[in-house]
């Protein structure tokens, strides 16, 4: 469904990515794990059309996408919901949450939408008004992703939801993004939280600076003696 191919990028003289390549099929769960640095976020942010690469190609269902700006890329069905959240914070919850159906116009689909957003995360409909500024970090990473699934994404790319999140939090929010995935939506998961990750991902690979190192079924990858070592503190 997604597919990386080969590519290279740049900030300014750094060399970010090196010939990353790697393919999400549809209905998985795909996961990248790797140290800070390593590249996740600028794989996401390259899919999702906020950088270039100077080379290789990505490709969403078969057709080229690399270069493509980031409003057509999320009108063809790739959203992404951001590392840190980034909400609107002086907008209310539900501005936030139309701001993720900006680019539809299907009133009936968005209401239907808006709807399934509150069956998920019921906490977002109890404070509707309020500023999404004064929620806490767990509302906002779920008001992020809700945003996100108001415009209605194929594949999501999601960009270490579990950051700063309580423990019993980060399993509510894994549980959720289970549940996504279980309804049809293919899931791109950047995650430090490399056990979570692992234990709901069906295939995994592993950055280290700018490149794939390890790649394969996320069951072997958590038995794997070189990844216990570097990513689950054994």
């Amino acid at each position: 469904m997604l597919k990386v191919d080969n590519i290279d990028v740049y900030y300014g003289a750094i060399h970010a990515l090196k010939g990353i390549s790697l393919e999400v099929n549809q209905g998985e769960i795909v996961t990248l794990i790797g140290a800070n640095g390593a590249g996740k976020s600028t794989t996401l942010k390259t899919i999702s059309g906020l950088l270039k690469p100077k080379s290789g190609a990505i490709y969403f269902e078969g057709q080229n996408i690399t270069g493509k700006k980031a409003p057509d890329i999320v009108k063809m069905g790739i959203s992404q919901v951001p590392e840190g959240r980034r909400v609107f914070a002086n907008l209310t919850v539900l501005e936030n949450l139309e701001l993720g159906a900006y680019l539809r116009n299907d009133k009936q689909g968005i209401q239907e939408d808006m709807e399934k957003v509150f069956v998920r995360f019921p906490r977002l409909k109890e404070r509707l008004k309020q500023l999404a500024g004064t929620l806490s970090g767990g509302e906002q990473q779920m008001l992020a992703m809700g945003r996100a699934l108001m415009s209605r994404p194929r594949v999501l790319l999601l960009d270490e939801p579990s950051m700063g999140l309580a423990p019993i939090l980060v399993q509510e929010i894994f549980n959720i993004i289970k549940d996504i995935n279980a309804t049809g939506t293919t899931i791109l998961l950047v995650e430090q939280n490399a056990h979570m990750a692992l234990s709901i991902a069906h295939k995994a690979y592993v950055l280290e600076t700018g490149k794939i190192v390890l790649s394969g079924p996320a069951q072997e990858l958590a038995q794997s003696e070189e990844v216990k070592k570097a990513y689950l503190g054994g």
